[in-house]
């Protein structure tokens, strides 16, 4: 049982790790997401904010940011796997589909390798919508070991 509020906050260590470990996460993409999106990165393309402009392009409509979408994935490693302690290393990315406002995306993450002496873990990505894939990928996240804790 974790004694401290340390132990309370942190996520899993990578002695917790095991491959085919995955997680998940569900969220509705609001237009005040997109908004708040572009206000962080400064993305303001009108492929975005245009129903005008967008309706012109092979997407015939407005899209939803795709590192919006991606961002989903950032999600899982900082709450869930490995979550609070892991840090993100590197994150491979491939855009399927477009992302409408209103849509519900699921992201996915599962390991599917773990480097014990590097302690990193390489997990499988994917974001759906409606069960089809927009975004896959790679990622890799460094994961802390129990012995590293702080006393």
């Amino acid at each position: 049982m974790p004694d401290s509020d340390f132990d309370r906050q942190h996520g899993r260590y990578l002695e917790d790790i095991s491959i085919g470990m995955k997680e998940v996460f569900t969220k509705t993409i609001t237009d005040a997401d997109v908004v708040m999106f572009a206000g962080v990165s400064g993305d303001n393309n009108p492929l975005h904010f245009s129903e005008e402009f967008a309706g012109q392009t092979r997407f015939q409509g407005r899209i939803v940011h795709g590192m919006l979408t991606a961002s989903l994935l950032s999600t899982l490693v900082g709450t869930r796997l490995p979550g609070p302690g892991g840090a993100y290393m590197s994150q491979e990315l491939k855009f399927l589909k477009p992302v409408r406002v209103g849509d519900t995306v699921t992201a996915e993450m599962t390991v599917v390798e773990i480097d014990h002496d590097k302690q990193r873990a390489y997990l499988d990505a994917v974001c759906r919508v409606k069960g089809q894939q927009v975004v896959i990928g790679r990622g890799v996240v460094w994961v802390p070991r129990r012995a590293e804790q702080p006393a």
